[in-house]
């Protein structure tokens, strides 16, 4: 498990997936902001779940978060889009509403930054979000992500277009700032 000061990022376990898809695909409203595709039901038990549990999948590192005091499941967090040849990625987290605004975003960001900086040798990081996504923007801003640009009215959500927020770090960004020694 990789662990921060309060959350771990642990293997993918079968009795996340009910609980995951349940409180973050079925709520479709949350889902229309944090996926691109149109939403379509899927059963919980199927493998098209996106909180199904795969191998190993090529170009994506996707962990379930859990509060380290009681190892309650508090959402997904994931480096997708890995790119060996250019050392990037993107950074994507949803927690569940139980465990939304209490710190635990920013130290999900905080470990993944750890892992891709340090375990995959990464030397970008990027975060994508819509403008209007407060919880993240605020937590990437303070592991160090720099706001890079705004793609204007680029995401279709909800029957009308929406700004979408580009964050990026580069890894000798993230040595330099007190958040690479913050969880060791």
């Amino acid at each position: 498990m990789l662990t921060g000061e309060i959350v771990g990022l642990r293997v993918r376990r079968e009795e996340d997936v009910p609980v995951l898809h349940s409180a973050l695909y079925d709520d479709v409203d949350t889902r229309a902001r944090a996926d691109s595709r149109p939403w379509r039901p899927i059963p919980p038990d199927s493998a098209e779940s996106p909180y199904a549990v795969r191998g190993r999948t090529e170009g994506v590192a996707t962990f379930s978060v859990v509060h380290l005091d009681s190892l309650e499941l508090a959402g997904e967090a994931s480096l997708w889009g890995i790119d060996t040849h250019n050392r990037s990625a993107h950074v994507g987290i949803a927690l569940l509403p139980r465990s939304r605004g209490r710190g635990l975003g920013t130290d999900t960001v905080r470990v993944l930054c750890r892992y891709g900086f340090i375990g995959l040798g990464l030397h970008r990081l990027q975060v994508e979000t819509l403008s209007d996504n407060a919880a993240i923007i605020r937590a990437a801003a303070r592991v160090g992500f720099r706001t890079e640009g705004i793609l204007r009215r680029s995401s279709w959500v909800s029957g009308t277009f929406v700004d979408q927020v580009v964050l990026g770090q580069l890894a000798e960004e993230w040595s330099a700032s007190g958040s690479a020694r913050s969880g060791d």
